[in-house]
């Protein structure tokens, strides 16, 4: 897949002297969905800002399609529909007079039929003679959404796309980027939900005070830092571990009714065979047994408490 976005070196200082970005290299693939993951402060919002051209840098460059998001914005923002993470609806107007006067801001010509889908698409079609105001929190995120894919633009940006939506809207949310992403769109995403990036993200990055931790292909990032679990349910609770078998890196539960160990499932040996061997000679006996592997969310809180 061909570079859609490219950043390099980009720097943002604000006035208080606070480091919001501090160096961001980072390429974003034609057709992913690249999900930025992020405490508070992280970062997340400024570049987004900085790529869609409502944020200037302190230094560094950032292009989309190759057009400097400065000195060539009409030509980057063409090309881009941004949804901000603040609702800015409150407004008497109806939602398909709403959605269509975005479309005549990037000077493309009336398109019904287009509106008309990108509103049934969001679940907004039964809604679009409603006023703004009269809407839900989750209706006027979509709203937002629909705004931003009025022109047709080739990368979306979604920062905190589902903040204040319930679950299943979030779900069928999820289900229209996916759509998008299938039609060729870019989505570039930030969010809080980390099964949100998960459940949809084909790359994840990981920035935390203003520094890319990491970006790697979700898949792989699972693979690389995600462990298993072995969870042992004993037939009789242990007030202590045993001797024989606190050499092999397992732990206790608080209730002494479980073992639990941890291994590399990229290991040539994970070491449970001999685990079980040595369990059976120290006459520990277990009832049952389970397996978990680490999700995003423990990754993510990993890498974030090993930077601090």
């Amino acid at each position: 897949m061909s570079v859609v976005i490219e950043i390099n070196n980009l720097t943002k200082v604000y006035g208080n002297n606070l480091e919001a970005l501090k160096g961001i290299n980072l390429e974003i693939k034609r057709g992913e969905i690249f999900a930025l993951l992020g405490p508070n402060g992280a970062g997340k919002t400024t570049l987004i800002g900085i790529i869609c051209g409502v944020v200037n840098p302190s230094s560094g460059s950032a292009k989309v399609n190759g057009f400097d998001v400065q000195k060539e914005y009409l030509k980057s923002r063409a090309v881009i529909g941004y949804v901000p993470q603040e609702l800015t609806t409150e407004t008497f107007e109806s939602v398909l007079a709403t959605v269509t006067f975005s479309r005549g801001l990037f000077g493309k010509k009336p398109d019904a039929a287009h509106i008309e889908k990108v509103l049934r698409a969001l679940s907004l079609w039964d809604r679009k003679d409603s006023s703004i105001m009269s809407l839900s929190g989750g209706m006027k995120r979509r709203v937002l959404i629909a705004k931003a894919l009025s022109h047709e633009p080739e990368i979306l940006f979604l920062d905190e796309p589902t903040a204040g939506v319930d679950v299943e809207l979030r779900k069928e949310m999820w289900d229209v980027v996916r759509d998008l992403r299938d039609n060729g769109v870019t989505i570039f995403l930030t969010t809080h939900y980390i099964e949100e990036a998960e459940q949809m993200a084909d790359r994840v990055g990981v920035i935390d005070q203003g520094q890319l931790v990491l970006v790697e292909d979700k898949d792989s990032l699972m693979r690389k830092l995600g462990s298993k679990q072995l969870t042992l349910d004993l037939q009789k609770p242990l007030k202590k571990m045993p001797k024989a078998i606190a050499r092999r890196g397992l732990e206790l539960s608080a209730d002494g009714s479980q073992l639990i160990y941890s291994y590399d499932t990229k290991a040539e040996r994970t070491g449970i065979t001999a685990l079980l061997n040595a369990l059976n000679e120290a006459n520990v006996k277990f009832r049952d047994l389970s397996t978990s592997q680490s999700s995003l969310e423990d990754i993510f809180v990993s890498l974030v408490e090993k930077k601090k």
